[in-house]
């Protein structure tokens, strides 16, 4: 590392998703910037790499097309949700929220993790202005009055280096972020999170399914597979799905064969999405809420998971962290403040706020309200699904809560460039 290498505008602590993506809005802002990435691309556990799906928001696509690279992702594998069915097992209550109540021509899209990854990555990987360290970790951080002092291993050498702001984007349980001294309060939901690509027997049509059971909800994404395929499954329906199950269950049910496993989730799912078949190799991760109630001090930001993990039930976390990165590039580049300053950090805790805490008590409440068996609220949440069916202000602002379109807007989510 040479003296001239030493100091950047911005080093960027996790290069998953909401790291790679804030690197990408700052390529053209001429910044330095350094993103610090742990896991290698071409390794079996690098998280921007796997087998997950995602449900992005509208607004997420708006920031992606601000970036320039909408296209290329939605070439790559982008499978439109037109509409989703809402339900509770042995309820009266259900509803159908639509894309056409929204006015717009999809409520989401559900995307493999890898394909985001590969075009961020890519995209990162041609920039001038990008300096990529990978696989290396930041080990330790000390803020110091004009820069943040920050510690690197790459492979078997170790360096020093400095930075105006230090971006700390490496996900939940965050030790940069204890390092830092940030409060970081954590709830186990005793819950994990079980992950599968499902077939059907039925066209999904764009459908997308949230069923809540006592133990936690099945969600199905329609999941677009490979259209070069030319097996006998090329036409075939799939869904990605991911079903929120107790701790103590997790370990039984990912034991069971396919046919058990598909089995299973037919009984407590129903027929509604057609028979079930061919599920893949399944996979769990345990559910917290994480959150930080002030996620910026000087020269330093947590982002994404690193300030706010909630729980799966409504597909909000990447989404709530993309706005994160929608806000912190508008502050570094059009703002006009100083970079790391305490008036920079105030600003990102006010635009931050009060979306990152709705969107945490919003996902927090559904799962609470819709793992409770007591007579009142089983009829409470049956009448709640009831009135957002047949009342269409209802639905258009819980349409507008799920889309992304109700926090405070910035430029990205807009689909606007940063200059």
């Amino acid at each position: 590392m040479t003296p001239s290498s030493r100091h950047y505008d911005i080093v960027i602590a996790g290069g998953g998703l909401c790291g790679a993506s804030l690197a990408c809005a700052l390529s053209k802002g001429g910044k330095r910037v350094l993103v610090v990435e742990s896991v290698a691309l071409d390794s079996d556990v690098q998280p921007a790499y796997d087998e997950r799906t995602v449900a992005l928001t509208y607004s997420s696509r708006n920031v992606f097309s601000a970036l320039g690279m909408w296209g290329e992702i939605e070439q790559v594998g982008a499978q439109p949700i037109h509409d989703i069915h809402v339900s509770s097992r042995g309820g009266f209550g259900q509803t159908h929220l639509s894309c056409h109540d929204a006015g717009q021509e999809a409520l989401g899209y559900v995307i493999p993790v890898r394909n985001i990854g590969r075009v961020l990555w890519e995209a990162l990987s041609q920039s001038e202005a990008i300096e990529i360290q990978c696989p290396a970790s930041v080990v330790n951080a000390r803020v110091e009055q004009a820069y943040c002092q920050i510690d690197i291993v790459h492979g078997s050498e170790a360096g020093r280096v400095t930075a105006e702001l230090l971006v700390v984007a490496d996900g939940g349980r965050s030790r940069l972020a204890q390092i830092l001294g940030y409060a970081v309060s954590t709830k186990p939901y005793e819950q994990s999170a079980i992950l599968s690509i499902v077939r059907t027997d039925q066209p999904h049509h764009g459908r997308a399914y949230e069923r809540f059971l006592e133990d936690g909800p099945i969600a199905l994404l329609p999941h677009r597979i490979n259209r070069k395929s030319r097996g006998p499954d090329a036409d075939a329906c799939h869904f990605a799905m991911v079903w929120t199950t107790r701790n103590a269950d997790v370990r039984q049910r990912l034991s069971l064969n396919d046919e058990a496993f598909v089995d299973l989730l037919q009984s407590a799912f129903g027929d509604r999405a057609g028979s079930f078949a061919d599920a893949s190799p399944r996979k769990s991760y345990p559910l917290s809420r994480i959150r930080v109630d002030c996620p910026a001090m000087k020269r330093s930001v947590l982002l994404g998971n690193a300030a706010h993990t909630v729980h799966p039930v409504a597909g909000q976390g990447f989404n709530l962290g993309l706005r994160d990165v929608a806000c912190l590039a508008y502050l570094i580049s059009e703002s006009g403040l100083v970079l790391g300053s305490t008036e920079m950090a105030r600003e990102y805790v006010r635009f931050r706020r009060r979306d990152a805490w709705a969107v945490e008590s919003f996902t927090h409440t559904l799962i609470q309200a819709f793992s409770n068996s007591m007579a009142p609220v089983s009829w409470a949440r049956n009448a709640f699904l009831l009135a957002i069916e047949h009342l269409l202000p209802a639905k258009r602002m819980l349409l507008k809560r799920t889309m992304g379109l109700n926090a405070m807007p910035q430029k990205l989510t807009s689909g606007i460039p940063i200059q």
